[in-house]
């Protein structure tokens, strides 16, 4: 960059004769001072693909290249791979290559299939997700609680590198502790050792989801299309500034003020600080149920992880047997107790 800033176009000197002597490319002098411009086409297309998304996220390049076509926009495959490969989407449903993790990071294996989560601070999870702006993108990276669905910190950042996911990670722990497991997807922000460096300095178990795994990591899926749909779309964010200000706003109400059905329409922020009226276990539905976990979670008592499965499994369809006889009318259907409600 220095070198480049001897050329002056405008000292009478030939700016080829300029680059030779700077011993700099002309390529490379024209290319720095050529204003970036933002395609308005890939704007609209990255807008309609992120709604699209939103509701079916387990459309790919191909059957996304078929709703443009559908919406009157002609489009090839190849535009709409760049377009997602830049947003970060790709398809939920199993298949090749849905996942990229960087070669060189430590891919962890997923440990919360069948687990019931009975309280806070026992799961916490993490994602990123795309927003769009009017002149270019942002990503918001977010971590939740699975049991109560509190969102426990969250940051933007117009890049996908792992500094600001580090960043939400480390406000989350000084504000509220640690779990005793933290899952992610096996991206390469979540897989980097400044990432997982934190996770292992402060003795928290890792968890990651399983490449096409649609349900590991549910809850945070459910939080983005809330997010967008109760908040983005609505209000067009303009500038990051904006959308700094709008999201902070949301989430304050989104844990606040918003009644969850999953919660028995009690807030995230109540549920989590009673500890009493939240819940979750990640069903298979793609078979292996009964994998077990390679280590046992420490709730488990240092048990082989299928018996401690098992008894923490008991326990908490006991409790909550109990608790809907307690609750129950004449006449009124209980529900069963292995009932887990989707978030809502």
């Amino acid at each position: 960059m220095k070198r480049q800033a001897w050329i002056d176009q405008g000292n009478g000197m030939a700016v080829v004769q300029q680059c030779h002597l700077a011993s700099v490319s002309r390529a490379t002098f024209y290319a720095q001072k050529a204003p970036h411009r933002v395609d308005e086409l890939d704007l609209l297309h990255s807008r309609l693909i992120d709604e699209e998304y939103t509701r079916h996220p387990f459309y790919g390049t191909r059957r996304m290249v078929i709703f443009l076509d559908t919406a009157g926009h002609v489009v090839n495959r190849k535009r709409v791979q760049r377009l997602m490969r830049l947003m970060g989407l790709a398809g939920m449903a199993p298949g090749p290559n849905t996942s990229r993790p960087h070669p060189e990071h430590k891919v962890y294996p997923y440990l919360l299939r069948g687990v019931p989560v009975v309280r806070p601070n026992q799961v916490w999870s993490t994602d990123i997700t795309y927003i769009r702006l009017p002149r270019g993108f942002a990503y918001l990276v977010a971590i939740i609680d699975w049991y109560s669905r509190r969102v426990l910190s969250w940051r933007i950042s117009n890049s996908m590198e792992a500094v600001f996911c580090v960043d939400c990670l480390e406000d989350a722990l000084r504000t509220h502790g640690k779990p005793e497991v933290f899952n992610s997807d096996q991206g390469s922000q979540f897989t980097s050792v400044a990432f997982t460096g934190v996770l292992e300095r402060e003795g928290i178990v890792i968890s990651m989801d399983g490449r096409g795994r649609v349900f590991d990591n549910i809850f945070v899926e459910r939080l983005w299309r809330s997010v967008k749909y109760e908040d983005v779309y609505l209000k067009g964010y303009a500038t990051m500034g904006d959308l700094m200000v709008g999201l902070a706003g949301y989430f304050a109400f989104y844990n606040g003020e918003r009644p969850h059905q999953s919660l028995g329409q009690e807030t995230p922020d109540v549920v989590y600080r009673t500890g009493t009226g939240g819940g979750a276990v990640i069903v298979d539905k793609f078979g292996g149920a009964g994998e077990e976990p390679p280590v046992p979670l420490r709730s488990t008592g240092g048990s082989s992880p299928a018996t401690a499965r098992s008894k923490v499994r008991a326990t908490t369809e006991a409790t909550a047997t109990a608790e809907t006889k307690a609750k129950s009318k004449p006449g009124q259907r209980r529900p069963a107790a292995c009932e887990v409600e989707c978030p809502a």
